[in-house]
């Protein structure tokens, strides 16, 4: 339609992994083998089991991550993040 913004095909085949996005060197790769590895109740995170109320939550080991990197990044905001 004229006048609004047109995106990709939907029905198009895109063939495509995040694994293939990253870098092989990338520091992401390095934050991410190191949160997968560490274990974080053992930390001291006391929210990484969920509860059985409420919604769920985001998995803390991706939060980790995205800390983590934000951090190795000069990112502190959480709202930038």
């Amino acid at each position: 339609m004229a006048g609004y913004k047109s995106g990709e095909n939907r029905r198009q085949i895109k063939i495509c992994s995040f694994d293939d996005m990253v870098d092989p060197k990338s520091m992401v790769r390095v934050i991410d083998l190191f949160i997968e590895r560490t274990n974080l109740q053992r930390l001291g995170f006391t929210k990484s089991q969920p509860a059985w109320t409420g919604r769920p939550a985001y998995p803390p080991e991706a939060l980790c991550k995205l800390y983590v990197y934000g951090y190795e990044n000069g990112v502190r905001s959480s709202r930038k993040l």
